[in-house]
């Protein structure tokens, strides 16, 4: 996984790229519930499975702009950096996971992962 982050995300370093995965990982652990939860941290590898699960998820879940603002707020990185680090640490989570379970990640997630994920953000027309 650690390589495919750090090919994907252009990362000059094993350690960059192990940085983000573990920033990335442990937020979307904050984020996420449910079997969906499990089922991810069963599709991922060991060590990114444990940081995921070690997380306990928040009360108030955050919308996909307001969670690269806090990993950015967390690390004092820039949010563009943040940004970068998110997409291409949930492009490695979505070869893991499967299209189907990345809809219903998607679908349990308040608005604004699916660009996160690389994919259209779509809603019903009212």
């Amino acid at each position: 996984m650690l390589e495919k982050v750090r090919y994907d995300g252009a990362y000059p370093t094993r350690e960059k790229a192990e940085e983000a995965v573990r920033l990335v990982l442990a937020g979307l652990g904050r984020q996420l519930t449910g079997d969906e939860r499990v089922e991810l941290a069963g599709r991922l590898p060991l060590e990114a499975a444990r940081i995921l699960t070690a997380q306990i998820p928040d009360i108030r879940p955050l919308t996909g702009w307001a969670f690269v603002k806090d990993l950015s707020a967390r690390t004092g990185a820039a949010l563009a950096t943040t940004r970068w680090d998110t997409g291409s640490v949930f492009s490695a989570v979505s070869a893991y996971a499967g299209r189907d379970l990345v809809t219903r990640i998607l679908r349990r997630l308040p608005s604004g992962y699916a660009l996160l994920f690389g994919r259209a953000e779509l809603t019903q027309a009212a």
